[in-house]
């Protein structure tokens, strides 16, 4: 799977993802909005026949006229009974007249339907829609009659039977707010998807510009030996008898060998190379005397192979040297300016069915979070570092030959041990 399509991928992830989160929210922010306005649909019933009821005991304590009692009280001024009996006879007919107290109605209507379950905003008309009779919870100076037709597109009027009124009714404000939060996290939602896609996208051209910037050096470097070798052999040549044509030409051809396996490595780049059953001691005694011979004279390193001869895994021979060529300039570079000698320790051994290789140093080692982004592309300690070796050389390890590259084992001061496990080809040597 190539680095472009892996990214897509991660990109379509992320918007699959954005679009569950957005669906789940809508649905149960729904769900909510629902069992609101369920409760408000209550609410405004309980209203509703609070007023019904109230109408019905206002009728069944209204008793007779004001003319029936008028004429009562003239009966009682002209009768011939005492002043004392007439003064007691007009105040039990006041307590008649006036008939049983209603407060506690009022109360529970007042103070405990109203502000405490009624949030609704309402009105209450005649079935013609022509006269709005009460209004709660609405705007000052609103019109109701046009406010209870927009009530009416929402919700159906409650009807207060026998009374010939409808109370129409909307959202509360919390309902409203509910119905808003799925807009409002809609939107952060898709702003976490754009930062996160930007940021994605920064990330890949960042490391995309590292590793052209990393590999167009690393190709310098590899091809900038081999042909400064060459133009010192030529030099030589045109000196005539200052050297032997015989060694000359065996230097050449080394050095075009040379240049032939930086050819082939950088051609196995971005394909799959095929693998086939490589002894590995031949692979580090390689790489280890290609490196002994440009170890500088004023740091004296030792370089140290073991391997049993038989030691056999599944590798391309071309880019696993690429690799130890890698690691051994790591540990090269973190013994630069810290006090010798130093050695390196190249080790293969088998492990069930596994070769381990480790490339041990006595540099200065790394503490916990350099070993944790060391594979990372463009990360380097070095001022001059690109930071493509080591993430170059996991990635031939894992990608190419389905391996691993690991660090072991650190400690500033004490020195790095890197790990590749690979394949083994054949039996275990005895």
């Amino acid at each position: 799977m190539t680095p472009y399509r892996t990214s897509t991928r991660i990109k379509l992830g992320l918007i699959v993802a954005a679009v569950a989160i957005a669906l789940a929210s809508l649905a149960f922010t729904q769900r909510l909005a629902d069992r609101l306005e369920a409760q408000d649909a209550q609410a405004v019933e309980v209203w509703a026949r609070a007023i019904e009821y109230q109408y019905r005991v206002s009728e069944s304590t209204q008793g007779p006229g004001p003319e029936f009692w008028d004429d009562l009280y003239s009966v009682i001024a002209s009768s011939s009974v005492p002043p004392d009996r007439r003064r007691q006879l007009a105040a039990a007919l006041d307590t008649l007249r006036d008939g049983p107290p209603t407060d506690g109605l009022d109360f529970v209507f007042s103070e405990i339907i109203e502000p405490s379950r009624f949030s609704v905003p309402a009105v209450v008309t005649d079935t013609g829609m022509t006269a709005a009779a009460v209004a709660r919870n609405v705007d000052e100076g609103a019109d109701l009659l046009a406010l209870a037709r927009e009530m009416d597109a929402v919700h159906p009027p409650i009807r207060i039977e026998g009374y010939g009124q409808l109370v129409h009714y909307g959202e509360s404000p919390l309902a409203r707010l509910i119905r808003l939060f799925p807009v409002v996290q809609l939107g952060v939602v898709a702003l976490f998807v754009l930062v996160g896609y930007l940021g994605f996208s920064y990330v890949r051209r960042s490391e995309q510009s590292s590793l052209w910037v990393g590999m167009a050096r690393e190709a310098a470097h590899q091809l900038g030996t081999p042909l400064s070798s060459i133009m010192g052999w030529i030099e030589l040549l045109r000196l005539g008898d200052a050297a032997d044509p015989g060694t000359v030409a065996d230097e050449l051809e080394h050095d075009v060998d040379r240049l032939r396996r930086v050819a082939d490595r950088f051609e196995k780049i971005g394909s799959q190379p095929a693998l086939a059953p490589t002894p590995i001691r031949p692979v580090l005694d390689r790489v280890a005397d290609y490196i002994r011979r440009r170890v500088p004279t004023s740091a004296p390193v030792t370089i140290t192979v073991r391997s049993a001869d038989a030691l056999a895994a599944q590798l391309n021979a071309e880019l696993f040297e690429w690799v130890v060529e890698n690691l051994l300039k790591n540990a090269l570079d973190a013994m630069d300016g810290t006090p010798g000698p130093h050695r390196i320790v190249l080790t293969a051994r088998s492990q069930g069915g596994r070769v381990v290789v480790e490339v041990a140093d006595t540099g200065r080692g790394m503490d916990r979070a350099t070993a944790r982004h060391v594979f990372r592309p463009g990360f380097s300690t070095k001022r001059r570092g690109w930071g493509l070796g080591l993430s170059l050389a996991r990635r031939i390890v894992e990608a190419y030959h389905g391996g691993e590259l690991s660090v072991a084992e650190t400690q500033p001061g004490a020195g790095t041990t890197f790990r590749i496990v690979l394949d083994r080809a054949g039996p275990p040597p005895e």
